[in-house]
C-alpha cells in the first residue's frame, strides 16, 4: 500500500505541472487557427478500436482519445486519465478520468465507456488479445474511475493504452444492434479526441474540425485538418513542393524525390517520430498452402533473396537489413539468429530435399505474390525483384496487383494469398506488435495484421506468454532471444529490411508531432507559426 500511495503523490505533483504547461516544448507561443493539409491514403474504417494500420491510426488519433500518451522517452503521461496508481502486485490499476471530457455529440465520457472500449478492442482489434488478454475486467465504481483487474502482471499495459491502441469509443453509439465492423459510426465517428468528423469523400478527402469542448482547455490549436487521399507518389511530391499539402508521414514518395524535397528551404525532412513503430518489411507465407507448409521451402525462398542488394540498390542505402521479428532498435533484439544471407546452392538443395524437382523449363512450382499498393518503391519494386530472384531457383511467381489498399487488405486478411510483401510494426513493446503475428490464438480470418500466415507453434506460444508477464528485464529478454531463434528457423515470414520512413513537413508548422508516435500522436499541440497562403 505504501508503494501505491507514494506513486500517487509523485504523479499528482507531476500533474500540476502537466496541466499548467503544454505537453510538447514550443519555440513560439502557439497560435490558434488555420488549416493543415495532410497527405493520406484510402482507409476502410476510422474506428481505431477495431482496425490497425497507418490509414486508420493517423486520423484515429485525432478522433479518439486514449487514457495515456507517450512522451519522447516512451514514458506514459496523463491524457484522458489525469492520474493513476497501481497495487504492489501489479494486478490492479486505477485510472482517474478527466471530469470535463465529452464525446463529440456532447455526452460525457465515463468509466463505462472505458470498460466498453477495452472489451471492444480485446475482441476485435488485430492484437487486442495480445495487449489485453490479462485484463479480466474493468470495474467502474464511479463515472470517473476505471479499475483494471489483471490476472497476471502486464509490463506492456501502459503503452497499450495510447490513443491508437486503445481508443475510447462511445458505448451509447456502439451498443446498437448494428455489427461493429459495419457500423456507420466507423466512418461518421462520434469521437473523444481533439478533432471531430466533418466530411468525407472516398478517394478524395477526409475533413476533421476542431472540437471546441475538448477536455484539455485551449486545445487543439488548429481549426481544421484536411487529409488529401492520394496514391500517386509523383503527385504527392508535387503537392508538397507546391505547398498544396504541408505534411506527409509514412510517405510513398520515392527516396530520390525525398532527396530533392529535402533541399527546398520551406520543407523539413526527418526520420524522427517512428521510434514507437519499429517498422519491418517482410515476405509473408501462407503456411496453410502447399508447398509453403514445408519449412524447407520457406527457408529456400529466404536464402534466394539478396537483402544487401535490396538495401544498397533498391533503397539507395537508406535502410538496414532485418534479421528477425524484432526491429534492431528494440531492447529485446537479438542478432544471434540464422541471417539467411544469399545462398542459391543451399536454396536449390532444400527445394530438392522437399521433393520439388525442376520440371519443364526448369520450373519446380508456381506461386502468387501480392504486395501492398500504396508504396510502390518499398512494395512493388521489391516484389518484382523477389519474383526475379525466385526464378533462379525454379519458382515461378505471378504478381497480383491490387487496385487499392482496401482490396489488398481484404485479400490478405481473408487468407487469399500465397506470398505477400507487407510492412508490419513492432510498436513500443513486443506484446503489442510482435506477438500478434506468431501466436496461435490470433489466427483470425478477416482481421488484418493478425496471424494471417496461419503459423502455430505451442512452444512459441508458451515462451511469449511467459515474456508477457515477466517483470524482470533480464529474464524477459532471455525469453525473447529464445523466441527469435525458433521463428527464424521456422520462418512464417522472411524478414527483409527495416522500412526507411520519412516525415516531410512545412518549416512554419509549430510543434510537429515528432515524439515516439509521430503522426500517430494527437495533433492537439500542432499550430501554424505562419500559415502558407
Amino acid at each position: 500500500m505504501l508503494k501505491m500511495i507514494k506513486f500517487s503523490l509523485v504523479l499528482a505533483v507531476g500533474l500540476l505541472f502537466l496541466v499548467a504547461m503544454p505537453f510538447g516544448s514550443f519555440a513560439d507561443t502557439p497560435q490558434k487557427g488555420g488549416t493543415l493539409n495532410l497527405v493520406h491514403s484510402q482507409f476502410v474504417s476510422l474506428n481505431s478500436a477495431i482496425q490497425s494500420g497507418v490509414a486508420t491510426m493517423i486520423p484515429g488519433a485525432q478522433l479518439f482519445a486514449g487514457l495515456v500518451r507517450l512522451d519522447e522517452k516512451f514514458q506514459a503521461v496523463p491524457y484522458l486519465a489525469r492520474s493513476w496508481e497501481t497495487s504492489g502486485d501489479g494486478l490492479t490499476w486505477t485510472f482517474h478520468l478527466a471530469n470535463n471530457a465529452t464525446f463529440h455529440d456532447g455526452k460525457p465520457i465515463t468509466s463505462e465507456d472505458v470498460a466498453f472500449s477495452l472489451e471492444t478492442v480485446k475482441k476485435n482489434h488485430p492484437f487486442g488479445v495480445a495487449m489485453f488478454g490479462n485484463v479480466d475486467r474493468v470495474e467502474t465504481p464511479d463515472p470517473h474511475t476505471a479499475v483494471f483487474k489483471l490476472s497476471k502482471p502486464t509490463p506492456s499495459l501502459l503503452p497499450s493504452l495510447s490513443p491508437v491502441l486503445m481508443s475510447i469509443i462511445p458505448k451509447h453509439v456502439y451498443s446498437s444492434p448494428e455489427p461493429i465492423r459495419t457500423h456507420p459510426a466507423n466512418i461518421k465517428t462520434v469521437g473523444s479526441g481533439p478533432f471531430k468528423f466533418a466530411d468525407y469523400k472516398p478517394g478524395e478527402f477526409l475533413i476533421l474540425d476542431r472540437y471546441d469542448k475538448f477536455f484539455i482547455p485551449g486545445r487543439p490549436y488548429l481549426d481544421r485538418l484536411i487529409f488529401h487521399i492520394m496514391k500517386d507518389p509523383t503527385s504527392i511530391a508535387i503537392s508538397l513542393e507546391r505547398q498544396k499539402t504541408q505534411y506527409s508521414a509514412y510517405t510513398s514518395i520515392s527516396l530520390r524525390d525525398i532527396d530533392r524535397l529535402e533541399k527546398l528551404d520551406y520543407l523539413k525532412v526527418t526520420r524522427k517520430g517512428y521510434e514507437a513503430i519499429g517498422p519491418l518489411s517482410w515476405l509473408a507465407f501462407n503456411v496453410r498452402n502447399k508447398p509453403l507448409d514445408d519449412v524447407r521451402v520457406r527457408q529456400a525462398i529466404s536464402y534466394s533473396i539478396d537483402r544487401k542488394f535490396i538495401n544498397q540498390k533498391l533503397l539507395i542505402g537508406r535502410s538496414v537489413q532485418a534479421t528477425g521479428p524484432l526491429h534492431h532498435g528494440s531492447h529485446f533484439y537479438s542478432g544471434d539468429v540464422e541471417k539467411y544471407d544469399l545462398n542459391i546452392d543451399k536454396a536449390n538443395k532444400l527445394l530438392d530435399q522437399a521433393g520439388y524437382p525442376r520440371k519443364d523449363k526448369g520450373i519446380r512450382f508456381s506461386l502468387m505474390m501480392d504486395y501492398e499498393p500504396t508504396s510502390p518503391e518499398i512494395q512493388k519494386n521489391i516484389a518484382e525483384y523477389i519474383r526475379e530472384a525466385l526464378q533462379s531457383v525454379g519458382i515461378d511467381v505471378k504478381l497480383r496487383t491490387s487496385p487499392d489498399f482496401p482490396t489488398w487488405m481484404r485479400r490478405i486478411s481473408n487468407w487469399d494469398f500465397d506470398l505477400t510483401i507487407d510492412t508490419v510494426f513492432n510498436y513500443p513493446d513486443p506484446v503489442i506488435g510482435v506477438h500478434r503475428t506468431y501466436i496461435c490464438s490470433n489466427i483470425k480470418k478477416g482481421v488484418m495484421w493478425s496471424n494471417t500466415q496461419g503459423y502455430c507453434n505451442p512452444k512459441v506460444d508458451e515462451i511469449l506468454e511467459k515474456a508477457s508477464v515477466e517483470k524482470d528485464f533480464t529474464k524477459r529478454k532471455a525469453l525473447y532471444v529464445e523466441f527469435q531463434k525458433i521463428v527464424t528457423q521456422e520462418l512464417p515470414v522472411a524478414w527483409t529490411f527495416e522500412v526507411p520512413y520519412h516525415t516531410i513537413y512545412h518549416k512554419d508548422l509549430g510543434n510537429p508531432p515528432l515524439t515516439v508516435w509521430g503522426a500517430m500522436a494527437p495533433f492537439d499541440e500542432v499550430y501554424w507559426v505562419k500559415e502558407p497562403k
